[in-house]
């Protein structure tokens, strides 16, 4: 995978996330539980939901973790989603801000232990956060902190996977919700980095003040990941909100004409060019087209690519990624992503390869412990509407474009273990 870029913030009143000013001022005592309920409050009329891909309302996950005893806080910086960079890029370059996160988090639900997990590799956020950790040695009074490599599966940074390698088992998805059952058996709050970072500025500067930037419905900004047909592929800081066309042209512009966007990573959405270029870059806006922010992951696609060729490489790779717990994902994707290799090869079984997919997706979307099954079959789904003028090119054997180099970063993780 090719190393992306770290962009100035983009379209932005001020740097927030990936400033390193943004640790300047102190963080509230919460020593009192006034003072947790009046921060609380704050992040509720924030807005603040979660930037990890699912969008869940931040305050009321803290909310439910703090009804437990003994909680623990779990900063989520695995990053599976191999197209996206995002999480590494902050922990990177403003370690001290996620952490800053997750101490808040931890005294607004009563937890002393603290664990940050990154990806095995990612060497330099790793390190960049054992650096961070030494420096605060004896300032996070209370409170103990560990950063832990995680194995580099796509499914491993689900909190529910997270959590079970956390408690000596696989890095598999299980059916406990950490809020109730986590590590160790305590209720556990995990939480992405990104979403941490946000909570240490809402704790600094309060709520109005993250509402300016954004919309009403979605306030604050976001760190994407563009890459694919632009100039200067790379991570960067937008205000949500943005259009599309803008996010793009603070990436240097596109270097060619888009057929398609992937939008929200391999787990996301296909969507045409010509309905999504002048969108705001919103939930709100996506949700018509079907397609979400996700992990904030935008790719586009040239004229010249084959959606179809793409998307197949991807769902294989997602098909080998099964956790291999669910029938229903351990047998039905490799079988989805074979039809769909027939399809997008333009072999003589290709005219058969619809008529399988159309049969297989409905038994796989849904199932499983993981949502593995259900955005894989998202991304199949999208594909075949977005890209049905080159079906018929396909099915009578013919590629639209052949042995041109692949645009989507499909890593081979084969070596990487569970464990």
């Amino acid at each position: 995978m090719s190393a992306l870029t770290v962009r100035e913030p983009q379209l932005a009143l001020e740097p927030r996330l990936l400033s390193r000013t943004s640790c300047a001022a102190p963080l509230p005592a919460l020593s009192r539980a006034r003072e947790r309920e009046h921060l609380l409050a704050e992040i509720e009329a924030s807005g603040l939901t979660g930037r990890g891909g699912g969008g869940f309302p931040t305050a009321t996950k803290l909310r439910a973790v703090a009804l437990g005893r003994s909680p623990i806080v779990v900063a989520n910086g695995t990053e599976g989603e191999p197209a996206s960079s995002k999480d590494k890029v902050l922990i990177a370059a403003n370690p001290h801000l996620v952490i800053d996160g997750a101490v808040t988090a931890a005294r607004l639900v009563g937890a002393t232990d603290v664990v940050i997990a990154a990806g095995r590799a990612d060497g330099r956020g790793i390190a960049a956060l054992e650096h961070a950790v030494a420096e605060r040695r004896g300032f996070d009074q209370g409170i103990a902190l560990g950063v832990v490599a995680a194995p580099d599966r796509f499914v491993a940074g689900e909190e529910k996977a997270l959590v079970n390698w956390l408690n000596g088992g696989q890095a598999k998805p299980t059916v406990d919700r950490p809020f109730e059952r986590g590590v160790r058996g305590r209720p556990t709050l995990v939480q992405n980095v990104e979403t941490l970072a946000n909570l240490a500025l809402i704790a600094r500067h309060g709520a109005d003040w993250f509402r300016e930037l954004g919309t009403p419905q979605e306030p604050g900004s976001a760190l994407v990941t563009v890459r694919g047909a632009v100039r200067a592929p790379g991570v960067a800081e937008i205000e949500l909100g943005t259009t599309l066309r803008d996010v793009l042209a603070g990436f240097g512009g596109l270097t060619a004409i888009p057929q398609a966007f992937l939008l929200g990573g391999y787990f996301g959405t296909w969507v045409s060019a010509r309905d999504a270029l002048d969108l705001p870059f919103t939930n709100e806006s996506l949700r018509p087209l079907g397609a979400s922010l996700g992990a904030r992951l935008v790719i586009a696609l040239p004229q010249d690519a084959c959606g179809l060729a793409e998307t197949a490489r991807v769902v294989r790779y997602l098909g080998r990624e099964s956790a291999g717990q669910c029938g229903s994902c351990y047998f039905g994707l490799p079988a989805i992503a074979t039809a769909f290799e027939m399809l997008a090869g333009g072999t003589a079984d290709a005219p058969q390869a619809l008529e399988r997919l159309s049969r297989l997706v409905p038994q796989v979307e849904g199932r499983g412990a993981c949502s593995l099954p259900t955005g894989a079959t998202r991304l199949v789904t999208s594909a075949l509407r977005v890209f049905a003028h080159e079906v018929d090119g396909h099915r009578a054997g013919r590629c639209c474009a052949p042995r041109r180099p692949a645009v989507l970063p499909v890593p081979d993780l084969h070596e990487h273990e569970w464990s």
